[in-house]
Protein backbone atom coordinates (compact mmCIF):
# COMPACT_ATOMS: atom_id res chain seq x y z
CA UNK A 1 0.00 0.00 0.00
CA UNK A 2 1.49 3.47 -0.42
CA UNK A 3 0.17 6.99 0.71
CA UNK A 4 -1.76 7.29 -2.64
CA UNK A 5 -3.93 3.86 -1.94
CA UNK A 6 -3.84 5.73 1.93
CA UNK A 7 -5.34 8.88 0.88
CA UNK A 8 -8.26 6.67 -1.18
CA UNK A 9 -9.12 5.19 1.37
CA UNK A 10 -10.13 7.95 3.34
CA UNK A 11 -13.74 9.60 3.00
CA UNK A 12 -15.08 12.79 1.33
CA UNK A 13 -15.78 14.49 4.78
CA UNK A 14 -11.97 14.40 5.64
CA UNK A 15 -10.86 15.73 2.29
CA UNK A 16 -8.66 18.24 4.39
CA UNK A 17 -6.43 15.27 5.48
CA UNK A 18 -5.79 13.64 2.58
CA UNK A 19 -4.91 16.83 0.79
CA UNK A 20 -2.14 17.53 3.80
CA UNK A 21 -0.78 13.62 4.11
CA UNK A 22 0.21 13.86 0.46
CA UNK A 23 1.76 17.88 1.15
CA UNK A 24 3.58 17.31 4.76
CA UNK A 25 5.39 13.73 3.65
CA UNK A 26 7.71 15.47 1.23
CA UNK A 27 10.50 17.40 1.59
CA UNK A 28 9.20 20.45 0.27
CA UNK A 29 6.08 20.16 2.70
CA UNK A 30 8.18 19.33 5.82
CA UNK A 31 10.60 22.36 5.81
CA UNK A 32 14.15 21.60 7.35
CA UNK A 33 13.75 18.37 7.84
CA UNK A 34 15.21 15.36 5.58
CA UNK A 35 13.75 12.72 3.67
CA UNK A 36 15.02 9.92 6.55
CA UNK A 37 13.94 12.29 9.79
CA UNK A 38 10.24 12.90 7.81
CA UNK A 39 9.72 8.74 7.25
CA UNK A 40 11.11 8.47 10.64
CA UNK A 41 8.86 10.76 12.15
CA UNK A 42 5.35 9.36 10.31
CA UNK A 43 6.43 5.71 10.94
CA UNK A 44 6.92 6.40 15.18
CA UNK A 45 3.72 8.49 14.85
CA UNK A 46 1.57 5.71 12.41
CA UNK A 47 2.77 3.30 15.40
CA UNK A 48 1.22 6.02 17.95
CA UNK A 49 -1.45 6.16 16.29
CA UNK A 50 -2.56 2.19 16.61
CA UNK A 51 -4.24 1.95 12.91
CA UNK A 52 -2.93 -1.00 11.22
CA UNK A 53 -3.74 0.05 7.88
CA UNK A 54 -1.90 3.46 8.19
CA UNK A 55 0.95 1.64 9.56
CA UNK A 56 0.90 -0.74 6.80
CA UNK A 57 0.70 2.61 4.42
CA UNK A 58 3.47 4.42 5.66
CA UNK A 59 5.56 0.89 6.12
CA UNK A 60 5.38 0.82 2.57
CA UNK A 61 5.62 3.94 1.61
CA UNK A 62 8.89 4.35 3.28
CA UNK A 63 10.51 0.39 2.79
CA UNK A 64 12.94 2.23 0.86
CA UNK A 65 13.83 5.25 3.01
CA UNK A 66 14.46 4.27 6.02
CA UNK A 67 17.38 1.33 6.69
CA UNK A 68 16.47 -1.45 9.72
CA UNK A 69 17.97 1.09 12.01
CA UNK A 70 15.23 3.42 11.45
CA UNK A 71 12.26 1.39 11.33
CA UNK A 72 13.87 -0.13 14.71
CA UNK A 73 14.06 3.52 16.27
CA UNK A 74 10.62 4.12 15.37
CA UNK A 75 8.62 1.33 17.00
CA UNK A 76 11.13 1.95 20.03
CA UNK A 77 10.16 5.73 20.47
CA UNK A 78 6.59 5.00 19.46
CA UNK A 79 6.64 2.22 22.92
CA UNK A 80 8.97 4.31 24.98
CA UNK A 81 7.30 7.32 25.03
CA UNK A 82 3.99 5.36 25.29
CA UNK A 83 5.07 4.61 28.87
CA UNK A 84 7.11 8.23 29.61
CA UNK A 85 4.13 9.83 28.34
CA UNK A 86 2.03 8.58 31.01
CA UNK A 87 4.12 8.70 33.67
CA UNK A 88 5.46 12.31 32.61
CA UNK A 89 1.96 13.51 31.79
CA UNK A 90 1.11 12.59 35.81
CA UNK A 91 3.73 14.81 37.10
CA UNK A 92 2.76 17.78 35.10
CA UNK A 93 -0.82 17.20 36.06
CA UNK A 94 -0.87 16.01 39.76
CA UNK A 95 -1.34 18.94 42.04
CA UNK A 96 1.16 17.26 44.47
CA UNK A 97 4.72 18.25 43.20
CA UNK A 98 6.33 16.08 45.64
CA UNK A 99 6.07 13.68 42.89
CA UNK A 100 8.46 15.43 40.85
CA UNK A 101 11.15 15.40 42.78
CA UNK A 102 11.09 11.07 43.32
CA UNK A 103 13.06 9.07 40.80
CA UNK A 104 11.01 7.81 37.54
CA UNK A 105 13.03 3.89 38.11
CA UNK A 106 11.87 3.54 34.80
CA UNK A 107 14.03 2.17 32.04
CA UNK A 108 15.08 4.24 29.23
CA UNK A 109 18.32 3.03 27.83
CA UNK A 110 16.97 3.47 24.52
CA UNK A 111 17.49 7.07 24.60
CA UNK A 112 21.33 7.38 25.05
CA UNK A 113 22.09 4.44 22.22
CA UNK A 114 19.13 4.93 19.78
CA UNK A 115 21.15 3.45 16.99
CA UNK A 116 20.33 6.52 14.71
CA UNK A 117 21.67 9.72 15.53
CA UNK A 118 20.37 11.05 18.23
CA UNK A 119 18.79 14.23 17.11
CA UNK A 120 16.41 11.66 15.05
CA UNK A 121 15.05 9.53 17.56
CA UNK A 122 14.48 12.51 19.73
CA UNK A 123 12.07 14.18 16.63
CA UNK A 124 10.34 10.66 16.79
CA UNK A 125 9.69 10.87 20.21
CA UNK A 126 9.01 14.58 19.79
CA UNK A 127 6.01 13.55 17.38
CA UNK A 128 4.55 10.89 19.70
CA UNK A 129 4.64 12.93 22.78
CA UNK A 130 2.85 15.34 20.82
CA UNK A 131 0.47 12.82 19.81
CA UNK A 132 0.19 11.19 23.57
CA UNK A 133 -0.50 14.84 25.02
CA UNK A 134 2.48 14.98 27.24
CA UNK A 135 3.61 18.69 27.77
CA UNK A 136 6.68 17.78 29.63
CA UNK A 137 8.03 15.31 27.45
CA UNK A 138 7.11 18.13 24.24
CA UNK A 139 8.91 20.45 26.36
CA UNK A 140 11.94 18.20 26.84
CA UNK A 141 12.32 17.14 22.67
CA UNK A 142 11.92 20.47 21.49
CA UNK A 143 14.58 21.18 23.92
CA UNK A 144 16.76 18.40 22.90
CA UNK A 145 16.51 19.04 18.92
CA UNK A 146 16.71 22.70 18.90
CA UNK A 147 19.86 22.44 20.86
CA UNK A 148 20.92 20.06 18.01
CA UNK A 149 20.33 22.45 15.51
CA UNK A 150 16.57 21.30 14.18
CA UNK A 151 15.08 25.16 13.47
CA UNK A 152 11.55 26.14 15.14
CA UNK A 153 10.46 25.55 11.70
CA UNK A 154 11.96 21.71 11.86
CA UNK A 155 10.19 21.61 15.01
CA UNK A 156 6.89 23.00 13.26
CA UNK A 157 7.07 20.40 10.63
CA UNK A 158 7.73 17.57 13.20
CA UNK A 159 4.19 18.67 14.64
CA UNK A 160 2.39 18.69 11.52
CA UNK A 161 3.93 15.30 10.62
CA UNK A 162 2.41 13.83 14.04
CA UNK A 163 -1.28 15.42 13.38
CA UNK A 164 -1.72 14.80 9.90
CA UNK A 165 -1.00 10.99 10.82
CA UNK A 166 -2.85 11.35 14.23
CA UNK A 167 -5.76 12.48 12.03
CA UNK A 168 -5.62 10.33 9.13
CA UNK A 169 -5.72 7.25 11.68
CA UNK A 170 -8.74 9.06 13.05
CA UNK A 171 -10.38 8.81 9.38
CA UNK A 172 -9.37 5.70 8.35
CA UNK A 173 -11.23 4.27 11.68
CA UNK A 174 -13.96 6.46 11.43
CA UNK A 175 -14.59 5.27 7.94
Amino acid sequence: MTIDALKDKIADYARDIRLNLGTVLTVEGAPDLTANQIAGIALSSAYAAKNPTLIAGIEAEFAGTLSDAEREAAKSAASLMAMNNIYYRFVHLVSDKDYAALPARLRMNVIGKPGIPKVDFELYSLAVSAINGCAMCVDAHVHEVTKSGITKIGVQSTIRIAAVINATAQALFIG
